[in-house]
């Protein structure tokens, strides 16, 4: 054997890299199983260009065996195979890169897809959980002689000839204390399955301590050579997408729906991105998981910064070559490909969704509680996305009907109001909005803690476009419009300001065109957004003055009654119980009443009782 000294770019290098080149152990099988599959990809193009054979019948495969007596860790496959000047070269210079090379000798014969290609520091990362490593190996050359390197983790080596008779590389690792859980058989599927399930080649787990029998079956693979991201569309079924989703993110809910990318310019790019069902109470920022993958070998899960800040929720595979199989965060966040990606992706969802909305409004419709969240947060944290989806935003009533702006004003007499009226409590503003409806206005459900945020922002964009509570105001439309006698409300305001101890409450009176309604209690819209802002700040509330107008119903038969009852002296209590209940009915339509409030509120429905036996 001959012995050699390893040539690095800087003292000392190994161990550093055995120490701090990868933040998780379990990173080296990847190294060396990607590096197999990338020996195999090698031979197979030279191959298809004849610069090499293959035997008839010969599969590709990497086999990883292990042997716990022996404590060794072996990965064998049928690649490209080296020379010993070709292990000196891409194993024992440790800058130096093999997959450069190969390119570089048949740049115009091949592609650069597929090759993975850093023997060098990614292979040193076996010196994590190996004492020593030898490396047996047999080029695809003719009259090739086998090589054999053994390596301690020290700058020194030994070369010599091997003992390989077929094709390919054998590496055998010698597990050191740091590394015994990587000869356990569940341990190393894990781990396989975690960064290998969906590489090229067939991978067969062997464990060498086991005894095998004669009628055994082969042993299966572990992974899935052709991911569904790399198959056309057409010849995928929902099916399909469905399971892969299932079993890549364990949801046992089917994903809503998907989209399929084949991208070559400006980057290459194949993913599948889903849209997975969402809670209301979902958290943006922790729900979604992009899973990124170099040529199927898996690099890291979790990817936030390939989404854009909106599209978090969102789940999927990514496979991008133009990121490197070595990749850092900090790399993520500067790099030019991602920042592309990014922007793919968001224009690519909103090209989905919109193609939802023109081609199935049914089935769009169906979805839009799922993913209003989405939609709603792209609007407010993206221009573009905004001004590409705002005609798809869609508002629901309080019937159940889903129409976007254009078509809820569509429903209206009256063309030109373009305030959009809205609930943010159905059931506490069921009497405010049964008033809306009775005259022919729809009201929309705003009742997610992002519509105060998003409705501000189609206001902003929107010129025009106003939105109201039903507990706001009260439109023009709800009133008959019959002047209004102002000793009469004179009386009526003295006459509450009394019974509630209020005395600057605004007290005004309208004809409203239905009787039922005795009054309604409004509060400005400005108030209630700040209530709504400050509650949305991690849960605060800030004390804001109830600052209410009590409109008083002229139409109605009750406040008609108290109005002529105003100057009986005998009916003065009763005319403050029934002033007090107005104001408590109405106030509910606000916010539940205060346990001393309910107290008195029922004490006065007691009295009222017995007043009428």
């Amino acid at each position: 054997m001959k012995k050699g000294e390893i040539s690095v770019k800087a003292e000392n290098i190994l161990p550093v890299i055995k120490k701090w080149l990868y933040s998780d152990k379990d990173i080296f099988l990847r190294e060396v199983v990607s590096n197999a599959s990338d020996a195999i990809f090698k031979f197979e193009r030279l191959v298809g260009i004849g610069k090499a054979e293959k035997a008839e019948n010969e599969e590709y495969q990497i086999t990883v065996s292990f042997n716990k007596e022996k404590k060794t860790l072996t990965i064998a496959d049928n690649g490209i195979g080296m020379t010993e000047e070709e292990v000196i070269n891409y194993i024992a210079q440790v800058a130096f890169s093999g997959a450069v090379d190969f390119l570089e000798k048949y740049k115009d014969v091949t592609d650069a897809d597929g090759i993975i290609g850093h023997f060098g520091l990614g292979f040193y990362s076996v010196f994590m959980v190996a004492d020593s490593v030898e490396i047996d190996t047999l080029s695809y050359q003719p009259d090739a002689a086998p090589v054999k390197w053994i390596c301690d983790g020290s700058s020194s080596y030994e070369i010599g000839v091997g003992e390989r008779t077929t094709r390919g590389t054998t590496i055998t690792l010698h597990i050191g204390e740091e590394g015994m859980e990587f000869l356990n058989e569940y341990r190393l599927q894990e781990t396989l399955k975690k960064y290998c399930s969906f590489i090229a080649y067939n991978i067969i787990l062997i464990d060498e301590n086991k005894e095998k029998k004669e009628e055994e079956e082969p042993e299966k693979p572990l992974n899935d050579t052709h991911p569904i991201w790399l198959k056309n569309p057409k010849d995928c079924t929902d099916e399909e997408y469905k399971q892969f989703y299932k079993d890549v993110f364990h949801d046992y809910n089917d994903p809503l729906f998907w989209i399929h990318l084949n991208v070559d310019a400006p980057f290459q790019l194949k993913a599948v991105i889903y849209f997975p069902k969402l809670r209301d109470n979902i958290d943006l920022m922790e729900y979604g998981e992009i899973k990124l993958y170099y040529n199927q070998v898996f690099v890291a899960d979790n990817i936030k910064e390939i989404l854009p800040e909106f599209l978090m929720v969102l789940r999927g595979v990514v496979d991008c070559p133009d990121i490197p199989i070595n990749v850092s965060r900090s790399f993520l966040q500067n790099d030019g490909s991602v920042a592309k990606i990014s922007n793919l992706i968001a224009r690519k969802v909103s090209d989905k969704l919109h193609s939802i909305f023109t081609d199935d409004r049914e089935q769009y419709n169906k979805y839009w509680d799922d993913i209003q969240l989405l939609m709603k947060y792209g609007c407010i944290r993206d221009s573009k996305f905004f001004d590409r989806m705002k005609d798809a935003v869609l508002f629901k009533t309080v019937d159940g009907e889903y129409l976007t702006l254009a078509e809820y004003f569509d429903k209206r007499e009256d063309k030109e109001n373009k305030v959009v009226y809205y609930t943010d409590n159905k059931a506490q503003q069921a009497a405010n909005i049964e008033l809306f409806k009775s005259n022919g206005l729809e009201v929309v459900e705003c009742s997610h803690p992002i519509d105060p945020r998003f409705t501000m922002e189609f206001e902003m964009k929107e010129e025009g476009v106003k939105f109201c509570c039903v507990t706001a105001e009260l439109p023009d439309t709800l009133t008959s419009g019959q002047s209004v006698n102002e000793e009469d409300m004179t009386a009526l305001t003295e006459l509450f300001r009394s019974a509630l101890g209020k005395e600057n409450l605004v007290v005004k009176g309208e004809y409203f065109k239905e009787e039922k309604t005795p009054a309604v209690l409004t509060q400005s819209e400005q108030t209630k957004r700040y209530q709504n802002i400050s509650r949305s700040f991690g849960g605060m509330t800030m004390d804001f003055p109830e600052e209410y107008e009590i409109i008083l119903n002229l139409s109605n038969p009750l406040i008609c009654k108290m109005l002529s009852m105003k100057q009986e002296e005998d009916k003065k209590d009763k005319l403050a119980m029934l002033c007090q209940q107005i104001y408590d009915i109405s106030l509910m339509s606000h916010r539940e009443l205060k346990k001393e409030e309910k107290e008195q509120f029922i004490e006065r429905n007691y009295k009222l009782f017995e007043s009428v036996l």
